[in-house]
């Protein structure tokens, strides 16, 4: 059996006018594999690729580490404790950061978020329907949030059009951020993603974050498979192992797994929660948020 724990941000405080940014200290970070090794095993990358099957079938406890979204704080600060643990993980990135050198919406819509009230974010949204079953959905997706912010962060990603998502997110970004000082402290380096695969460490997050279960079926092609191609490209290694942005059953369905096996991924990651048996298809395995994990502040919550 497999257990799948995911992370974002790892930095030493998360001090900011208001909280949107929400992770774990580097000491939290390494308390929680420390639990985590003292239950199971750690696999590396090659391992599920190749003895998927296997992993999934067997009694013992597995565990595999994952990243999303390519922080440079991932490498500054979660690396050098994975290495001296000697831990294996996986680092999922998005192609769009280096090839259109664009800053992901969701990070602007954080970096907003930690500056500007939710009450004055909301005040920036044009009027569009929200049902009772759109908040308790807004309520379910981001439980670690309360209610004000979770419908926030609902509507910007899944009730909005990318268009309007990205017109109204980049105006106000760009009246408090520099995107290309953000772009150099917030995401790693090229130097940073050959170095990872050269250990074996590196995935595919999509080109854009974009939900693509959202999309059609060629825009959810192009996400899939350019980002694959430009990691490829950098690294002169094969990508077979990814992470859909949100990981949510309606932006990580049936059809998107079915067009990432025909890019030639091999593994796939959502964010249901749940252990991974032999049941479930390798394209749509289910992993855990850190916190709702032994060491993580929800553990005795679930």
């Amino acid at each position: 059996m497999l257990t799948v724990s995911n992370y974002h941000y790892i930095r030493t405080d998360f001090k900011s006018k208001y909280a949107s940014i929400f992770g774990l200290t580097p000491n939290e970070f390494k308390n929680q594999l420390l639990l985590l090794k003292s239950q199971g095993d750690f696999i590396k990358p090659s391992d599920l690729v190749f003895n998927t099957n296997e992993i999934l079938k067997s009694k013992e406890n597995f565990f595999f580490i994952t990243f999303d979204d390519g922080l440079k704080e991932q490498f500054d600060f979660a690396l050098p404790i994975l290495e001296e643990l000697n831990i294996p993980a996986i680092f999922f990135i998005n192609s769009r950061n280096y090839e259109e050198q664009k800053v992901s919406t969701v990070h602007k819509i954080h970096l907003l978020r930690s500056i500007i009230s939710c009450s004055e974010f909301l005040q920036k949204l044009p009027n569009i329907f929200f049902s009772d079953s759109d908040k308790i959905t807004a309520i379910n997706t981001y439980k670690y949030d309360n209610e004000e912010s979770a419908i926030l962060k609902y509507i910007l990603n899944f009730k909005l059009d990318f268009e309007q998502q990205e017109k109204i997110v980049k105006n106000l970004f760009d009246n408090h951020f520099d995107e290309g000082e953000v772009l150099n402290s917030l995401y790693m380096s090229k130097k940073n993603l050959n170095d990872l695969s050269k250990k074996g460490f590196l995935g595919s997050h999509s080109h854009s974050h974009y939900p693509l279960g959202l999309l059609n079926s060629n825009h959810i092609k192009f996400e899939l498979e350019n980002s694959k191609k430009y990691l490829e490209k950098l690294t002169e290694a094969k990508i077979e192992i990814l992470s859909y942005p949100y990981g949510t059953m309606e932006t990580s369905t049936n059809e998107v797994a079915e067009f990432a096996k025909n890019a030639g991924y091999k593994i796939g990651f959502t964010t249901k929660r749940g252990i991974n048996t032999s049941a479930e298809n390798h394209l749509l395995l289910n992993r855990f948020d850190c916190n709702d994990l032994i060491g993580g502040k929800n553990y005795n919550k679930i």
